[in-house]
């Protein structure tokens, strides 16, 4: 039996157990629209700090970064910009 890429199912999802990729991808490359829009504002947790230093929140699961945001910290947000995998946003004072 040979296995190659036209006639295996290595890699993909075959139906059983669900989905391979599960909540963490929940709109990476997705069409949907996301939970958050640019101009409005949120209360938000932040849970941890981004490798650039800023915090980093989720919206129903889709991320958020908080400029200059610290972990533990509760704070109401406006959104600036969303993309397609994330959004960034800025404490509203």
């Amino acid at each position: 039996m040979s296995f190659n890429r036209e006639s295996s199912n290595y890699g993909r999802n075959t139906g059983v157990g669900g989905s391979k990729s599960g909540n963490k991808s929940l709109y990476r490359g997705s069409s949907t629209s996301k939970p958050v829009e640019i101009g409005k504002q949120y209360e938000v947790e932040i849970t941890e700090i981004s490798r650039q230093g800023d915090g980093v929140a989720r919206v129903q699961g889709f991320v958020m970064f908080i400029k200059n945001g610290k972990v533990s910290q509760n704070v109401k947000v406006q959104v600036e910009r969303v993309g397609a995998r994330f959004a960034t946003a800025t404490p509203v004072a």
